[in-house]
């Protein structure tokens, strides 16, 4: 219980950090980078956190539910709406490949 009280005292602190601060980065990735911090400062013990987080990783299935029906509530949006949806996806599906590949290549090169 005390390990999910820490991961949800983490997503409830990098929630109110990203609505105070009007941050354009997620208030869960705020908690998440929080929580690790939290971990490799050794203020959290792995060892108290480590069952919640098994337990809700392995109940992720479960919350994808939702938005999996809200798809199907929006089907006709999305139909209407396929071609840009695809190209949106494809282009930027593009520029993460090429961005990472010239990032790997940068670093990888020895001097």
């Amino acid at each position: 219980m005390l390990g999910l009280f820490h991961i949800l005292l983490f997503w409830l602190a990098g929630n109110a950090i990203a609505y105070f601060t009007g941050s354009y980065i997620s208030g869960n990735v705020i908690g998440m980078v929080l929580l690790f911090a939290a971990l490799r400062l050794r203020i959290v013990k792995p060892h108290r956190v480590r069952p919640a987080a098994r337990f809700l990783l392995g109940s992720m299935g479960l919350f994808f539910v939702p938005f999996g029906v809200g798809l199907m509530v929006s089907y006709n949006l999305i139909a209407r709406h396929l071609w840009a949806i695809a190209v949106a996806s494809i282009v930027s599906t593009l520029l993460v490949l090429l961005s990472v590949g010239w990032t790997f290549q940068k670093i990888g090169r020895k001097p």
